[in-house]
């Protein structure tokens, strides 16, 4: 094998490879040669195909198997005699013509390109100085939160014969549905309880039955929204034949310890305590998203290196793609977003350029420290996303088995989050009370205003 650089160039690494067509032979006489008593052709007793016929019917599937082995094989040795660490996989290039090369009839020829890991010291953890913000949950939320839980479980009784229904009502209702005199499906149903104000069917409908009584029949003029989930009935007007048959009030509910025993909690000061608790993990995420924000910041003013370029320009592609893509289902232009193409592909071009240093600067803090994910904590990410989709976990498991790069992006973030944890409890953090709103204010819309 013969490896010749053509290029050094800042972080860039090109590598021109030659592997002799002798070599390729051989290996490929060696594959048929552990397969010739496995094989087995019409006319030929196992393991007595000639040589000559076997590489007439095996020959270039098999020197197919030996170039992909032969080119993972010298990128690695190339890579690893020059003690380079890239910064992402090497970009492998053929040179020599397939046709060729599948025939037996050249040598293999092909380039390599490796963006290098940059050389750079990371800040010391220690002398970052960090924020936490955080708040304290209001009894008030506590209490409009056991209200809306005994909303959810509130009860309803016939009302007095002519009694009209107000908001809060719930009413037994026939109905069917008609555009332009005419059926459509899932707008018809018949004993269906519906609470008036909740919100529960398009806008207009609840309203036209405040004041019905029981045994009332009447017609709900009403229009689909734009935006409707069928796009057979968005935007379009129609008409309810409505059949009111009950008319309910809501009983009241009196929130005790009661309450909490058809909750399954044993009282109401225990309910309280595990809403809080609740609400406080909700905190303690929004908390954790500030100071990962603040940190990131930090860590990017803290760092300036050369970037390898092929890293920023695929971070860029993807970036910039997830961009037109937002435009177009939005069916908006860059005169829209009151920038030019060039000035929108520059200011990604940024957000790109800060995504990877930071990614590398993470990756070296993980990296002299000796951080790594273990197979339990990325057993257990998995198994996450596998209870997303009840009935197929199994299938969920087997693909992120078959698939390094699908769990490769599994493992990121959450190697991402190891590092940011190690960072913040090795950095000086002081906290801050703020309000609930300014905790649960979104740090990126908050750097956009």
């Amino acid at each position: 094998m013969q490896v010749t650089e053509i290029v050094n160039e800042g972080l860039k690494r090109e590598f021109a490879i030659l592997v002799p067509r002798a070599d390729l032979e051989a290996k490929v006489d060696g594959k048929l040669a552990e397969i010739k008593d496995k094989v087995q052709l019409k006319g030929f007793r196992p393991g007595k195909v000639p040589m000559a016929h076997m590489k007439k019917t095996y020959g270039k599937s098999v020197m197919g198997e030996i170039v992909d082995e032969t080119i993972n094989e010298a990128t690695q040795s190339a890579v690893a005699e020059r003690n380079l660490r890239p910064a992402q996989p090497p970009k492998v290039e053929l040179t020599a013509k397939a046709e060729d090369l599948l025939a037996g009839k050249t040598d293999l020829t092909f380039n390599v390109t490796v963006d290098v890991m940059p050389e750079f010291t990371p800040v010391d953890p220690a002398t970052l100085k960090l924020v936490r913000l955080t708040a304290d949950v209001p009894d008030d939320d506590i209490e409009k939160a056991i209200a809306r839980m005994a909303d959810q479980q509130r009860t309803f009784t016939s009302k007095e014969e002519g009694a009209a229904a107000s908001t809060g009502d719930q009413l037994k209702i026939d109905f069917e549905g008609t555009i332009d005199g005419v059926p459509f499906d899932g707008g018809k149903a018949e004993d269906f309880a519906i609470v008036l104000g909740s919100g529960m069917f398009i806008p207009g409908f609840e309203d036209q039955l405040v004041g019905a009584t029981a045994g009332q029949k009447l017609d709900v003029n009403v229009s689909f929204p734009d935006n409707y989930t069928s796009p057979d009935l968005a935007g379009k007007a129609a008409m309810f034949a409505v059949n009111v048959k009950d008319v309910l009030g809501a009983d009241a509910v009196t929130i005790d310890d009661s309450f909490a025993a058809k909750l399954g909690i044993e009282s109401l000061d225990k309910l309280k305590d595990l809403i809080r608790d609740q609400m406080g993990a909700d905190y303690t995420r929004a908390s954790r998203t500030h100071i990962k924000r603040h940190l990131l910041d930090a860590l990017d003013k803290a760092h300036s290196f050369e970037l390898p370029q092929g890293m920023v320009e695929a971070e860029f592609d993807a970036i910039w793609k997830a961009v037109l893509g937002e435009l177009e289902r939005e069916s908006k232009t860059f005169e829209d977003e009151g920038k030019t193409e060039d000035e929108l592909k520059d200011e990604y071009k940024k957000i790109a350029e800060r995504r990877v240093r930071l990614g590398l600067v993470l990756a070296e803090i993980g990296r002299l420290n000796s951080l790594d994910l273990t197979q339990d904590e990325l057993g257990r990410a998995v198994a996450a996303e596998a209870r997303k989709y009840p009935g197929q976990e199994q299938q969920v498991f087997e693909f992120y088995q078959k698939n390094p790069q699908a769990l490769a992006q599994i493992r990121a973030p959450l190697y991402e989050d190891k590092v940011v944890d190690f960072i913040v409890a090795m950095a000086e953090v002081s906290e801050q009370k703020v309000t609930r709103e300014e905790l649960f204010k979104d740090p990126e819309g908050e750097e956009a205003a």
